[in-house]
């Protein structure tokens, strides 16, 4: 191995409370318990008055009403998870990952009630239906009060974690919902005809699929080990090798763990005479105060060491 070997990182990885402060989805759980408590007590209310009505713009909202007090239990019980000290020694990364899953589960619930929306909309085109326009407009109007509510509560979350914005897109999506059921009340009780209904429940199903397929490409980047958005490989290369008392830089990776973590690993190449803990200091402030890169492993070697730089992958 080379001279030097840092493990530079901040506070904020611990895996325990310690680790809290740095966890994007850890700080914004208690909003996601309250959005939860909103949605799930509104769930029920509008399943009941869906089937009473046979309006299935508004059984379409239900379900994916019901697609988001299971996505904001999944997401509860993954910060829950991920702020859990590991007790076994195995999870050397803690348990962070689990939001991240968390969010994927949310983008498979949010296209299986697309589907079932879809289904149910094109097999009831050219049907006979009785649908009642009164209980449409009181409970989607109910519904977009809990569901401002909820956007208004994880907004700031969602700009910072995954797993809260897997379940604002959630919420984003079942607002819209509210927002179609109001619409095909107004047409179906102005014109008397269910199409409506109908069309405005497929317009909801593609709403969520559009949501879901944005949702889930972030996911599989995080699972994918891709550079994080906005981070630009060579240029993060570049100012690395510029560091005084850097001769070059290879075996660079920049990948996220979990929302708010990024984390970094990368050989320095050093001139002789370079004194391998300030290069070491200097790297970890660039990677921490330009990109907010707390956790990076860096090795220190010498020009005249040899074999580092042979590994193929």
């Amino acid at each position: 191995m080379g001279v030097g070997h840092g493990h530079a990182h901040g506070h904020g990885h611990g895996h325990g409370a310690g680790g809290v402060a740095g966890h994007a989805g850890g700080r914004h759980r208690w909003r996601l318990g309250a959005a939860f408590a909103m949605i799930g007590s509104f769930f029920a209310v509008e399943l009941v008055y869906g089937l009473l009505s046979g309006s299935l713009a508004l059984l379409s909202d239900a379900g994916h009403m019901a697609a988001d007090v299971v996505t904001l239990a999944a997401a509860l019980a993954a910060t829950k998870i991920a702020i859990r000290p590991d007790t076994t020694g195995r999870r050397t990364y803690g348990s962070y990952r689990a939001e991240v899953f968390a969010s994927g589960f949310a983008v498979l619930v949010m296209l299986g009630t697309a589907v079932y929306i879809t289904v149910e909309a094109l097999s009831r085109i050219g049907a006979h239906a009785e649908v009642s326009a009164g209980p449409m407009l009181v409970v989607g109007a109910l519904g977009l009060a809990v569901n401002a509510a909820a956007l208004v509560l994880l907004r700031a979350g969602a700009a910072e974690s995954l797993n809260v914005r897997g379940a604002y897109l959630e919420v984003v999506a079942d607002t819209a919902g509210s927002v179609g059921v109001i619409a095909a009340g107004i047409l179906v009780a102005a014109t008397g005809q269910v199409l409506f209904d109908t069309l405005v429940a497929l317009a909801i199903a593609v709403f969520v699929i559009v949501r879901a397929v944005a949702l889930g490409r972030q996911v599989l980047a995080v699972l994918g080990q891709h550079a994080p958005a906005g981070l630009d490989v060579d240029a993060v290369a570049g100012e690395l090798a510029a560091v005084d008392g850097v001769r070059d830089v290879h075996d660079l990776h920049l990948w996220t763990l979990t929302s708010g973590m990024n984390v970094a690993t990368a050989h320095l190449v050093t001139a002789e005479q370079a004194d391998a803990h300030a290069v070491l200091d200097r790297a970890r402030d660039l990677l921490r105060d330009r990109h907010a890169i707390a956790h990076a492993t860096l090795q220190v070697e010498p020009e005249s060491h040899e074999g580092c730089d042979e590994v193929g992958w």
